[in-house]
């Protein structure tokens, strides 16, 4: 009975240990690729894991609002919304050849929009590739931006992170899209920090002055507006960007934005377009730190527990089940011994067989001897 339970648990302990191996080599990689199937949120936040609109909040901002009879410069709270929408059908049309099945289409919109009025200051969409495990940007002839003005969608060539960091991410500096530039430049890792109970990463960018000046008509209207003596001028750019990566899911979790823009023209003082310092509101840092927590969970519930798991209960039975049938063998090879034992005596010698039965002689009569036996021969 031993033996055969032995070799049950043997079975399941070399059951286990595949399983373990079939986990994490097969099933852990397919869970650290992006889906096909995210979708934004309702109003109550549903479906589960559904993407929520992010927004960065910068008060006391200096900014440029141009408006059709009134273009100034004003002070207020600005609020930047940005959303990321998965499209599964372009992806499934679109991504072929070598991006079939490893790359994904996105759509990202941008809104920022002045508190106290509710007015929309600027707007950009685009739509781009990523790569499912790294979600960096890949070459796509599709890919677009378009930003502030009813103009076609322009070309754009996305490179490096976007709305996203790798599942896993190193300690390491990474390539991020800065959307001004229209280019990648290195984000590199400064440290370690707990955001709301969740270890981050803190990668920041810094951007020197660049000029980003738009197209000439649009600077000579703001020199006209701004400079009016000058006779040429462009726009300078900076930011320091800083972002607080969950590293096994490779979510935001925080981000700040320091950007500033001036107009500086060849002739008078410059005018400051934009000095905004944007960071994540409480309430999606609270929204992203819960879904990183999750994705980490998962994560490494499939990508380690389970495995490790399987794999100790697996080496547990196995020992037990080599113990136990073992067990179970020793102890019928003694039943075995035992049974031998019993037909011999204490010296091992066979024991003799019982002496035949004497014939019963009736009371009186001579006893019977070899003699007499012999004479009744005779």
């Amino acid at each position: 009975m031993k033996a055969r339970l032995g070799a049950l648990l043997f079975g399941i302990g070399v059951l286990c240990l595949v399983v373990a191996a079939g986990v994490a080599y097969y099933v852990a990689p397919t869970v650290t690729k992006l889906p096909y199937d995210l979708q934004l949120c309702n109003a109550d936040g549903k479906p589960e894991g559904c993407l929520k609109a992010s927004h960065a909040v910068a008060e006391n901002a200096t900014f440029l609002q141009i408006k059709k009879d009134d273009t100034a410069i004003r002070t207020g709270t600005l609020d930047a919304a940005t959303e990321v929408a998965p499209q599964a059908e372009t992806t499934d049309k679109e991504m072929t050849g070598d991006l079939k099945g490893e790359a994904v289409v996105w759509d990202g919109y941008g809104t920022v929009k002045w508190t106290e009025k509710g007015e929309v200051i600027s707007q950009y969409s685009a739509e781009f590739a990523i790569d499912r495990k790294t979600a960096a940007a890949v070459k796509w002839d599709k890919q677009f931006l378009q930003a502030d003005g009813p103009e076609g969608p322009d070309d754009v060539t996305f490179a490096g992170q976007i709305y996203k960091f790798p599942f896993h991410t190193e300690k390491k500096t990474y390539q991020y899209f800065d959307r001004d530039l229209r280019k990648a430049l290195p984000i590199s890792f400064k440290g370690t920090e707990q955001i709301k109970g969740v270890e981050a990463y803190r990668f920041e960018q810094v951007i020197p002055q660049t000029d980003v000046s738009p197209a000439a008509d649009k600077v000579g209207f703001l020199l006209g507006t701004f400079a009016p003596d000058a006779t040429s001028g462009k726009v300078m750019y900076t930011n320091t960007r800083t972002i607080w990566v969950e590293p096994v899911s490779g979510n935001f979790v925080k981000v700040r934005e320091q950007q500033k823009k001036l107009l500086v023209p060849d002739q008078g003082a410059a005018t400051v377009l934009l000095n905004a310092d944007f960071v994540y509101n409480d309430e999606t840092i609270s929204n992203s730190v819960d879904s990183a927590k999750k994705t980490r969970d998962q994560l490494t519930l499939i990508g380690r527990t389970l495995p490790l798991a399987l794999a100790v209960l697996g080496v547990l039975l196995l020992i037990a089940g080599l113990w136990l049938f073992f067990a179970g063998r020793r102890s019928a090879a003694a039943r075995h011994r035992a049974d031998d034992v019993d037909d011999t005596d204490a010296y091992g010698v066979p024991a003799q067989s019982p002496a035949p039965e004497q014939e019963e002689v009736p009371a009186g009569a001579p006893a019977r001897t070899a003699d007499t036996e012999v004479e009744r021969e005779h």
